[in-house]
């Protein structure tokens, strides 16, 4: 997948799931502060991601994710490792 591909899935899930508006989906956007998710909405997203990417997924590695462009680039880097 590529990182543009990643990036459509994500807005995809916090669109459809978190009920985002799309237009506030920016690769700077902050998902806590910006988006009010929160620590349950953070482990449903990994539990999401993991579905869609058929990747398992540390959430310790979620912890230092603040943005959407974190989120893509994590995702990148655990599809590319494998």
């Amino acid at each position: 997948m590529t990182n543009a591909e990643i990036e459509t899935l994500v807005k995809e899930i916090l669109v459809d799931r978190f009920e985002c508006d799309i237009d506030a989906l920016k690769p700077e956007t902050n998902l806590f502060t910006e988006l009010d998710l929160d620590s349950i909405d953070a482990v449903d997203l990994v539990v999401l991601l993991q579905k869609k990417t058929g990747k398992k997924i540390n959430p310790e590695d979620f912890r230092t994710i603040r943005t959407l462009n974190d989120v893509v680039n994590a995702i990148s880097k655990l599809i590319n490792e494998g």
